[in-house]
């Protein structure tokens, strides 16, 4: 996860207005912007994420445990899910974000990802009541238990793939640079994706990929079934992570911690298990730059200078950049003309129309 208490404070001082901000350095004018839809005091928001039979809906994950439900601009008092009682919050540690199953409109699953009292990452299915505003916690099953050795690096992104199946993106586990090599190891599910099938009553977690330190945002293309995932650095450089939707499910090593980006990070060779990938882009930490946050290729139809481009940020700075992928590369890189503050996730509504939010409780939309 972003390094979330160590500067949440600096970067809420350094805030200014209540949306994303113009950029003082660029004097090119913005095709599109993010406009602030809501503002809730006092929750940190880690995620969103909508099914695509809820037009007009989001659900926002607070860190504390909380899950809620905005449908138009207007929140739902009750919350959609609560485990503030079962979620160890602190540091980078909580409630980390969910996903809702394809067919969530006729058997109405979805799942969460947290960090439980005994500090270990939990992956649970639940089921919601018809009108999709309120978890049922009975119909509970845990899918996936897996012990952590520190309060950082947890990743903890859900996404289902193109193929049906359930992906799960693991950190590293600890601070700061992978002390006992565990994103190297093929025999354990730190510093890795696995996917579930979650069709099974058991379903194993099968390892995709290795060699991540703290994926902190992964998203599949809703167009293309393409892979992007955000890695956070150590103390040089921020990357972004692609697959081709061919190559997604075939063993895959993005090189932490032999690796930091395109940077040799450690005097050994990483571990010969699948390809070697390095990112299609890096920044540096130059100008204060320090976590990156991964996002969505943008799919939807009420700004039309933006589909098919990617967006990120960084949690630090605010900044916003967009690329699109060409032929496996990054193209067409720009930095945007404004800035997200406290930026810990992007999300995606039913229609493919993207949004941000923040640590500091606000939500943001994509607009022209």
């Amino acid at each position: 996860m972003l390094r979330l208490a160590a500067v949440a404070l600096a970067v809420a001082l350094a805030a200014v207005g209540a949306g994303a901000v113009a950029d003082a350095g660029s004097s090119r004018p913005a095709a599109y912007r993010f406009q602030q839809v809501l503002a809730v005091e006092a929750a940190l928001f880690v995620h969103a994420a909508a099914p695509r039979s809820a037009p007009g809906r989001l659900y926002l994950v607070e860190q504390d445990g909380l899950v809620r439900v905005v449908t138009g601009k207007r929140l739902q008092k009750a919350p959609f899910l609560d485990l503030t009682k079962r979620v160890l919050m602190g540091d980078e540690q909580g409630l980390l974000s969910l996903a809702f199953h394809p067919r969530f409109a006729t058997n109405r699953r979805f799942y969460v990802d947290y960090i439980d009292l005994a500090n270990r990452t939990r992956v649970v299915e639940y089921r919601a009541n018809a009108a999709g505003t309120a978890a049922l916690p009975r119909t509970e099953r845990v899918l996936l238990t897996v012990p952590q050795p520190g309060k950082h690096h947890k990743g903890g992104q859900l996404a289902f793939g193109p193929d049906g199946k359930l992906y799960v993106s693991f950190g590293d586990g600890e601070c700061c640079d992978d002390p006992k090599d565990r994103a190297q190891d093929p025999r354990q599910l730190l510093g890795k994706i696995v996917r579930l099938d979650v069709a099974r009553a058991r379903p194993a977690p099968e390892i995709v990929a290795l060699g991540l330190r703290n994926p902190w945002r992964m998203s599949f293309d809703r167009g293309s079934g393409d892979l992007y995932i955000a890695d956070v650095g150590a103390g040089l450089w921020e990357e972004i992570d692609y697959l081709p939707r061919a190559a997604v499910g075939r063993l895959t090593n993005f090189g932490w911690d032999a690796w930091e980006a395109r940077a040799v990070k450690e005097d050994k060779a990483p571990n010969p298990a699948g390809q070697l990938v390095f990112p299609i882009h890096a920044y540096d930490h130059a100008d204060g730059s320090c976590s990156v946050t991964g996002g969505f290729v943008y799919r939807g139809k009420a700004v039309p200078a933006a589909r098919g481009r990617y967006f990120f940020g960084d949690y630090c700075t605010g900044a916003v950049w967009s690329l699109r992928v060409r032929a496996g590369a990054a193209a067409d890189l720009r930095r945007e003309p404004f800035r997200i503050r406290d930026l810990t996730s992007f999300g995606e509504d039913a229609a493919g129309e993207l949004y941000a939010v923040t640590y500091t409780g606000r939500v943001l939309k994509l607009v022209a």
